[in-house]
């Protein structure tokens, strides 16, 4: 017999609680304790997998009910980009877990369930780890989809990355200084834009960056310095929106003697960072041009087989297989396999060293 009551308690304990998704999942198998913890017993073993891939990336398979699937992927990211994990499958009413994981993998950073997107904006560069786990017994066709985006617009307008001539840590002054942000060139009077909204903290001519403005990110976000502009368009304390025209570019500073550019930085409360990451443009990978051949998810290996870290041959080679070995198919990225060895070992190995068991 159900409590009536019982409903509103849990609700009550849970906001006081805080419990994960993941332990919230585990009541649905009350009556069947041991299912969960296999499915929850893959998730722990798959944190001490290395599998790497670069981004963008895309990867199709299916979900079988007869395997508990974990995907993870290692991945670098830098301050500035914002990482986006994408799982579309072709039914909507099964669910997936993806996470976010840094160093501390005891704790992700960030975690969704039955959404189709997370997105992460890390505090730091570094690697960190995707995992997307497929509730149990799922059984659909999926594709996975991880890129990243800049945090912020570029701030030039019509302009992108080729305009980028001078980067960050570059000598000056014959190697007494470094370049603490990077130069956008383009014509002089080409309107230079606020790359996020936030508002103006000074307008001015001074030192070497002449005309220039300090936009800040929030009330303790970041500092975004643009600097040599031939005009200013903004007033100090102004409120403005991504996109708003803040003056136009030039060369007064110190810049007097170079073509026009906009030299860009990003201050925070360590110093000053590379903005690069910070307005780079990307896209979102195609995943129209990836395809999913194989109608069996059982393989076996035509011939000796090297296993690579990530899905290609410039990844490092991280175990081999010989002839007839079985092992089971996760995806397919292009022209590479990700697999499960028979002794639980993830790894990529290329589609024309396997074939299915018919």
């Amino acid at each position: 017999m159900q409590c009536s009551g019982c409903s509103g308690i849990q609700k009550v304990t849970d906001t006081i609680t805080n419990p994960t998704a993941r332990e919230i999942y585990k009541r649905e198998f009350r009556d069947n304790e041991q299912v969960y913890n296999n499915w929850q017993a893959a998730y722990q073993t798959a944190l001490t997998d290395s599998t790497t891939v670069s981004l963008p990336y895309v990867e199709k398979g299916k979900f079988s009910t007869d395997i508990n699937e974990v995907y993870t992927y290692d991945i670098t990211l830098e301050e500035g980009e914002v990482l986006i994990a994408e799982v579309i499958k072709d039914s909507s009413t099964q669910r997936v877990f993806i996470e976010v994981l840094g160093s501390d993998t005891t704790k992700p950073e960030k975690a969704e369930i039955n959404r189709t997107q997370i997105k992460y904006i890390p505090d730091a560069t570094g690697t960190y780890k995707v995992i997307i786990q497929p509730e149990i017994a799922a059984d659909t066709p999926f594709t996975i989809s991880i890129y990243k985006r800049p945090q912020y617009s570029f701030p030039v307008a019509g302009k992108g990355n080729a305009d980028v001539g001078s980067f960050w840590g570059m000598e000056r002054d014959g190697g007494k200084r470094r370049h603490e942000g990077i130069d956008i060139f383009a014509k002089k009077g080409t309107p230079v834009v606020a790359a996020t909204d936030g508002f103006i903290t000074y307008t001015g001519e001074r030192g070497l960056g002449g005309k220039q403005v300090w936009l800040r990110d929030g009330m303790f976000g970041k500092s975004l310095y643009y600097a040599h502009l031939d005009s200013i368009a903004v007033q100090g304390s102004a409120t403005v929106k991504t996109g708003d025209t803040l003056g136009f570019v030039g060369n007064t500073g110190n810049a007097r003697f170079t073509p026009p550019h906009l030299h860009f930085g990003i201050y925070t409360g360590r110093g000053a960072v590379n903005p690069l990451p910070f307005v780079f443009k990307t896209n979102k990978p195609e995943a129209s041009g990836f395809t999913f051949n194989y109608t069996a998810l059982q393989l076996k290996t035509k011939a000796t087989a090297n296993l690579r870290q990530g899905p290609s041959t410039s990844f490092n080679t991280i175990g081999q297989l010989t002839a007839n070995d079985t092992i089971q198919l996760l995806g397919q990225h292009h022209d590479w396999l990700h697999i499960i060895t028979r002794n639980g070992k993830k790894a990529f190995l290329h589609k024309s060293l396997a074939r299915e068991i018919k």
